[in-house]
């Protein structure tokens, strides 16, 4: 079967009555991917890198740092990011401040999700597709969740098994919510990854509420002294971890000593960015 492409994706968006009336081809140095238009702004998709720094030897990349991180790391997968068409990469867009009403933003978060799956298999990149859930949207929605965009990605004549649904800090702290999330988007198809405010939330997951990844601030785990037991439970649990947020070269240094395996943050994005464009 040929893969679909950006322009076949947004035709069949048009298809959908609420999707075809935001989502479109881009215009000008834009022309080859999808855009979404929101409260004035023209939307597009940014992608951070999710990087399995195992794959080559620790040795090579501690001599060659975050600069050649594409010769010792393979991409997991990207988390898309929602920015303005005219915003520096990487520059967050973020409604949830500045819409009250909640209806509106679960509008929001269907438009931006099919946006997101469009540029990402329109462009055909390989890996899994990171999608952030925003508690506010988890509340707004009652059951089911996922149908509808399992419904919408089946429509486009694409698989969800490749999207990573990723809920909030504040849901994986309720195990017994954790758990029913988790069964609902696997359930339609999805992974799911739980991120954790702190380490003890990892207590949280469990086999009622079967991740298949856990995500940990790498600050806040190095601040703690909790690398090592997190990756030594994480292991046990046989869920992969992934530490985001990396900001700097002694923060991904200091986690190549404690066996980490995958990473991702600031450190990595303008160096990806630079050599993809």
């Amino acid at each position: 079967m040929i893969p679909p492409t950006i322009p076949n994706l947004v035709a069949r968006a048009a298809d959908h009555p609420f999707l075809g009336k935001h989502l479109a081809l881009g215009h000008g140095a834009a022309g080859d991917i999808a855009l979404a238009r929101f409260d004035d702004h023209e939307l597009t998709s940014a992608y951070e890198p999710i990087f399995d720094i195992s794959v080559h030897a620790l040795a090579q990349s501690l001599s060659s740092g975050a600069e050649g991180v594409d010769r010792f790391g393979d991409e997991l997968g990207f988390q898309a990011v929602t920015q303005r068409l005219d915003a520096a990469p990487f520059d967050v867009f973020d409604p949830f401040d500045r819409i009250a009403d909640d209806q509106e933003l679960v509008a929001f978060d269907r438009m931006s999700r099919a946006l997101h799956a469009i540029n990402f298999f329109g462009a055909q990149r390989h890996g899994l597709l990171f999608l952030r859930v925003h508690e506010r949207l988890l509340k707004s929605v009652k059951y089911d969740h996922g149908l509808h965009f399992s419904n919408v990605l089946m429509s486009f004549g694409l698989s969800p098994s490749r999207i990573v649904i990723e809920l909030p800090a504040a849901a994986v702290a309720h195990k017994t919510f954790l758990g029913y999330l988790t069964k609902s988007y696997q359930h339609y198809g999805f992974k799911v990854a739980g991120n954790l405010s702190n380490a003890g939330q990892i207590l949280s997951v469990s086999d009622t509420a079967r991740l298949d990844f856990i995500k940990m601030d790498a600050a806040t785990a190095l601040r703690d002294a909790t690398v090592k037991p997190l990756v030594g439970y994480a292991s046990r649990l046989g869920i992969p971890l992934i530490f985001n947020r990396v900001m700097d070269e002694p923060q991904f240094e200091a986690l190549q000593q404690y066996d980490v395996r995958f990473v991702q943050g600031p450190l990595f994005n303008a160096h990806y960015h630079d050599r993809t464009a």
